[in-house]
């Protein structure tokens, strides 16, 4: 009994390799390993669809902030601002916008100068954005040869006579709000995440919450709706037309609009990236003094 037990353990073991043999064999053939490396290849797509997780709210909120506020490391353009007001009164402001990050998403400063109308010809608004303390503002007045701080208080005020606040120029501190992703929609054609945003301190601001639509490609902000104390729906910013310049995606066209106000609609031309701009001209002896090689 233990010899026929042995003999038939001992053709099974064989007939095991020999099976194993032809499957290595065949494994190793040009079916097979086009047949394994198709494997591979879905079985790494599966991975890489399961870890690639979408960013979350905070992440999203500082890619935008960069997207929209840091493009380049400097950056010129001539700014229209058309403003309507509630009686359909029309107003133009025309003036040009210098940026010099100094840090990507922190530290930065902003030279405005006013061309038009003639009442605000001359006109200088500077802006050293901080991130550890209040922005600096200062506006120079040419009419009466005037330096003025713009105090922290006033940065959500009217941006000369505009429906934008001087806060909308420069940007808000992301670290200002708490940040929480709360969907996906699809504005004009742009699938983007929505973001709802809320101030840490609301004693300072005149709204209690905002939300962001942003572009999930290209990050940059479509469409934002803020809501008062009372939680009514009473300022919209749309970014109405956006193009590629110099490889970066770029919003040339956009309105705020302010319920029972009217509406101001911003249009950006002669947008340059990277054009060698230098940290000095943005020094207060400069209000009085444009750098004219920039402003011309």
């Amino acid at each position: 009994m233990t010899r026929e037990f042995s003999c038939i353990i001992s053709r099974l073991c064989k007939r095991d390799r020999r099976s194993s043999l032809l499957s290595l064999q065949g494994l190793f053939s040009l079916p097979g390993l086009i047949g394994l490396l198709f494997l591979l290849s879905l079985l790494t797509l599966l991975a890489t669809g399961a870890n690639a997780a979408e960013p979350n709210a905070d992440e999203i909120v500082e890619r935008s902030n960069l997207a929209y506020y840091y493009a380049g490391t400097d950056g010129s353009a001539t700014v229209k601002m058309t403003i309507t007001d509630s009686a359909e009164r029309v107003r133009t402001r025309e003036f040009s916008m210098l940026r010099y990050d100094v840090k990507d998403g922190a530290e930065q400063k902003f030279y405005v100068y006013f061309r038009t109308p003639a009442d605000v010809e001359g006109m200088i608004f500077m802006v050293w954005k901080n991130t550890k303390k209040d922005d600096d503002r200062w506006l120079y007045i040419p009419a009466v040869d005037l330096v003025k701080r713009v105090a922290a208080k006033n940065k959500r005020s009217s941006f000369a006579g505009s429906h934008s606040t001087y806060e909308d120029v420069s940007g808000r501190s992301t670290g200002d709000d708490t940040h929480e992703l709360i969907g996906s929609e699809n504005i004009d054609g742009r699938e983007a995440y929505v973001i709802l945003n809320r101030p840490k301190d609301a004693d300072i601001v005149e709204f209690s919450e905002y939300k962001v639509w942003i572009d999930k490609v290209h990050f940059l902000p479509l469409k934002g709706e803020y809501f008062d104390k009372a939680g009514k729906l009473y300022k919209t910013l749309l970014s109405e037309r956006i193009e590629v310049i110099d490889d970066i995606a770029t919003v040339v066209q956009g309105r705020v609009t302010v319920e029972g106000r009217g509406s101001t609609v911003i249009q950006f031309s002669n947008v340059k990236y990277n054009v060698g701009i230098t940290e000095k001209i943005f020094d207060e002896r400069y209000l009085r003094r444009p750098p004219r090689r920039w402003i011309k």
